[in-house]
């Protein structure tokens, strides 16, 4: 399945009087990496959930290539190759990796509700979990109880969950968020040894790994995009660094994406 382009047109969801997400307008090609960053409440995690069919929009649309998903269910749209991950910690505490990792990719056959009943029995799936985690350094940790894994490790498993789904385009709602300094470079590590293929859309609030990692980038204030550009443009923008930057100190060596570096050098002076 090749990866289609991700596209919104005018894109709107108001909550009542409230103007979450407000006219954006967005094209995301295959294979990108792209951020979404702004400060809190500006309605990313909202522009998510519409895009994924958590909420509906109140108005405007959203494509696959040419195809209109903007009523489509959640469920259709994962089986259509867009997945997500949370914010927040969804995972389930009393299983392990493997099992947890083993029931998504049952769910994707379309075999998860028959899963448990024959689960010893279902040997393609047990070898592709492990293999899963092992490529993504969980390999040691597949049978140890999910609650007792390093919080880094458990993000790094929502990944692996999501991507137990085989998406084409895969969004990521902050997976940093509460990891220790010292374990977050190997979840962005994880990420960008994806697949060159594979669309990923984040959000982020660690300006330092925003511009290590992503080749574009949209600026969310107040639900409307007031910016889209390259990590260079970004950089430079001063209605960026006015709303949302400030004085922030971005940018180092990039992770999997050398293509930036004179982005990083540039972003540090923002």
């Amino acid at each position: 399945m090749s990866t289609p382009t991700l596209r919104t047109d005018r894109l709107t969801k108001k909550f009542g009087a409230f103007t979450a997400v407000n006219g954006v307008t967005l094209t995301v090609p295959p294979g990108s990496r792209h951020a979404l960053i702004g400060p809190n409440g500006a309605g990313k995690t909202t522009l998510i959930n519409l895009l994924t069919g958590v909420i509906a929009s109140t108005s405007g649309s959203i494509h696959l290539n040419d195809d209109d998903i903007t009523r489509m269910p959640a469920d259709r749209r994962v089986h259509r190759g867009v997945v997500r991950t949370f914010q927040i910690n969804t995972l389930f505490p009393r299983l392990t990796p493997h099992d947890a990792t083993a029931l998504a990719i049952a769910e994707r056959e379309g075999v998860g509700r028959v899963f448990w009943r024959s689960f010893a029995g279902s040997t393609a799936i047990h070898d592709e979990a492990d293999a899963l985690l092992t490529q993504f350094g969980l390999g040691a940790h597949a049978r140890t109880v999910t609650s007792q894994l390093a919080y880094g490790r458990q993000r790094l498993l929502e990944i692996v969950l999501a991507l137990a789904a085989r998406p084409s385009i895969l969004l990521l709602d902050e997976p940093a968020a509460g990891i220790p300094e010292d374990e977050s470079g190997e979840v962005f590590e994880a990420i960008a040894a994806l697949p060159a293929s594979m669309t990923v859309l984040f959000i982020e609030h660690d300006m330092d790994l925003v511009f290590r990692f992503a080749r574009r980038i949209s600026v969310l204030v107040a639900g409307a995009v007031i910016a889209d550009g390259t990590p260079d443009e970004i950089a430079s923008n001063a209605d960026v660094r006015r709303a949302y930057l400030g004085s922030t100190a971005v940018g180092s060596t990039p992770v999997g994406n050398p293509a930036v570096g004179s982005t990083a050098t540039g972003a540090a002076h923002v």
